[in-house]
């Protein structure tokens, strides 16, 4: 065909659609039946000389049976097509082009499509404004048979119109649903930065509590550190204490000993010591001669015991000087028990006299001594319990706000962990669903793709 001149080409494509044609056409009384038996009047005389309202009116018939679609249908787009080229409410539209004018070539648009789907491509204006015998034979024969074919194959279209209706319907749930699973993830969206902000709030808050803990902590132990020094410089005070107490008490018996000495009058104390003056006196010059005699017995003794090796060898001799020497010992013992007896007098005289010196140096130091540590203990003991009061009271509040703080702390901790446990599951939830919907939106969208396909096909 392609290497055949145009006009060639014509004339073989004439020739096919003649063949066609000629095994389409239907006799003049078979096309009036098939109207007649639509319920529309009409004879074979109307068919040779046809009347262009009434082949209209059969026309207008056939696009509603086939399409379902009129003049009256059409009429709305019409008018509004107009009211757009020329306005609305002037009348401007209506005086160019009448209403019956516009509504069928509206209708004739619509039945153009009709007559190009049963094969008649040739059809036009002029077959509904002034229509033929011929033409309205070959138009109705393409009609009849298409109509025909079409009831032979109404199952088929009744499928494919129900799965289109299906799957419009389907469409137009999933798009529903895709609408609202948007209108759901703008929702999870917004409630997902809102809870981050809040999440980042609460993040920022546990920083700062975190912060907050750590000082508290830090002045915990500062405030630990001070009560362990207090504690050891309690016991250090306690211990100097009762160090200062027993020593008191000591002072106390001491002082009590004393007591009568110092209660005594100073010419009472003043005979007492110029007699006891005079006996130390007296018994001083009695012990020097003691001393004295003793240093004689001493040297005696030496010579006796210089000579007493001699006298070993003599004991025979000097057993007439036994009595002699039995008096001597005798003697001996005597001057040893009063040397002894001076001794210890003595001793006692000078540890009296020491003793009463270092007393009354003492009484007068101790009682210094015992008003000063006495108003020193009463002073430190009042501070240190003043000490413990503040320590006690601060070891109390502070007790008391870690406790509340440690409870505070808790609870957020245990809120914050269930906001996080919820935002992980709304997470999950949220790309679950996302992820199901747009897999759903892509079975959608391939079954969309075979229907239309199939509709193509069986189209």
């Amino acid at each position: 065909m392609s290497i055949l001149p145009p006009v060639q080409q014509t004339r073989t494509r004439k020739k096919e659609e003649e063949a066609a044609y000629a095994n389409m056409r239907l006799p003049d009384r078979e096309i009036v039946g098939c109207i007649n038996e639509l319920g529309i009047p009409f004879t074979i005389a109307d068919l040779q000389k046809p009347n262009p309202i009434q082949v209209q009116m059969i026309f207008e018939w056939f696009g509603e049976l086939l399409m379902n679609k009129t003049r009256v249908t059409v009429e709305p787009a019409m008018k509004a097509a107009v009211e757009d080229a020329y306005g609305s409410g002037d009348g401007m539209g209506d005086a160019l082009m009448p209403a019956d004018t516009r509504n069928l070539m509206g209708f004739y648009a619509s039945l153009r499509h009709l007559m190009l789907d049963c094969g008649v491509q040739d059809f036009n204006f002029v077959d509904l404004h002034k229509p033929s015998h011929d033409r309205l034979v070959k138009i109705f024969s393409y009609v009849i048979n298409f109509v025909r074919f079409r009831e032979s194959q109404t199952s088929v279209i009744d499928e494919h119109c129900n799965r289109a209706e299906s799957t419009k319907t389907r469409i137009e749930q999933l798009y529903a649903e895709n609408q609202n699973m948007e209108a759901q993830l703008d929702d999870m969206h917004a409630n997902r930065r809102q809870m981050e902000a809040l999440v980042a709030e609460k993040t920022k808050r546990n920083e700062d509590l975190k912060k907050r803990l750590l000082e508290l902590r830090r002045n915990q132990e500062r405030v630990a550190a001070r009560l362990e020094e207090a504690k050891t410089k309690k016991g250090e005070l306690a211990a100097e204490l009762e160090d200062k107490t027993a020593a008191k008490l000591a002072l106390k018996q001491e002082s009590a000993k004393l007591r009568p000495y110092v209660l005594q009058s100073p010419s009472a104390l003043q005979a007492s010591l110029t007699e006891l003056s005079n006996t130390l006196n007296a018994d001083k010059s009695h012990i020097d001669s003691l001393d004295r005699r003793a240093r004689a017995l001493q040297t005696s003794t030496d010579s006796f015991a210089v000579v007493s090796t001699d006298v070993a060898s003599c004991i025979k001799l000097l057993d007439e000087i036994s009595i002699e020497l039995a008096k001597e010992e005798e003697e001996n013992a005597k001057n040893a028990k009063q040397r002894d007896a001076l001794t210890e007098r003595g001793a006692n005289v000078r540890e009296v006299e020491r003793t009463e010196a270092l007393l009354q140096r003492q009484l007068s130091k101790w009682a210094e001594r015992t008003e000063t540590l006495r108003a020193q203990s009463q002073e430190k003991a009042a501070r240190a319990k003043e000490k413990m009061e503040e320590l006690r009271a601060v070891h109390k509040k502070l007790t008391e706000e870690r406790g509340d703080k440690g409870k505070d702390i808790e609870r957020r901790r245990v809120r914050i962990e269930q906001t996080e446990k919820k935002m992980l599951d709304l997470k999950e939830n949220i790309e679950n669903e996302v992820h199901a919907a747009y897999d759903e939106y892509l079975k959608m969208e391939s079954h969309i793709k075979l229907y239309i396909t199939e509709m193509e096909q069986a189209i």
